[in-house]
């Protein structure tokens, strides 16, 4: 289990694309680095007691934990400056009360064998990509490469944006065709 210890917790806010979305960034370590825990509903919380609170809030839509930030997606229908100071005191009380933020379990190892070509995926979505979508309050992870496409997952504030994509086609399918020509085609997020 992860969990924070108890200490003075301080949390500024981030925008991002997604104007639905909003960055609560600690200034500590919320899960391990390169790990990410994306929940589009509260059923799907319940590995993370913190998740399953912020969900007891009824403008809370989606919840997203990345290294030091959380990013928290609202119902459409509340403006950010009504809910902000709320869930931003609310982290900020749970994180220095030391509760546990996620349970983390071992994951099955993928049947994919790991080719070369998808160790060079791997690489450039950890190293280019990863890097900018997290700044973003988001995550992208690797799911599958067949017959030139690379299929990935989006998460946190990328789910749901207008613009991811754009960002997709635009900057991470030409990204992945100039680095690796001929043997990636195309990239396509999975819903």
């Amino acid at each position: 289990m992860l969990q924070a210890a108890p200490k003075n917790v301080h949390i500024y806010l981030e925008s991002n694309p997604n104007p639905n979305s909003l960055k609560f960034v600690v200034n500590e370590m919320l899960v391990p680095e390169a790990m990410s825990f994306d929940f589009p509903d509260a059923e799907s919380a319940s590995i993370s007691p913190l998740a399953q609170e912020l969900f007891t809030f009824p403008f809370v839509d989606r919840v997203f934990f990345a290294s030091n930030f959380i990013t928290i997606t609202k119902k459409e229908d509340v403006e950010w400056l009504e809910i902000q100071g709320t869930l931003k005191e609310y982290i900020r009380k749970y994180l220095e009360a030391g509760k546990f933020i996620i349970e983390v379990k071992d994951e099955p190892l993928s049947a994919e064998e790991e080719t070369e070509t998808i160790k060079k995926i791997k690489t450039i979505l950890d190293e280019y990509i990863r890097p900018a979508v997290e700044q973003d309050g988001g995550a992208i992870t690797y799911h599958s490469f067949n017959e030139g496409i690379v299929k990935v997952r989006l998460q946190g504030s990328c789910s749901g944006c207008p613009s991811s994509m754009v960002t997709l086609k635009a900057g991470i399918e030409n990204l992945f065709t100039r680095m690796m020509p001929g043997e990636v085609t195309a990239v396509e997020a999975l819903g």
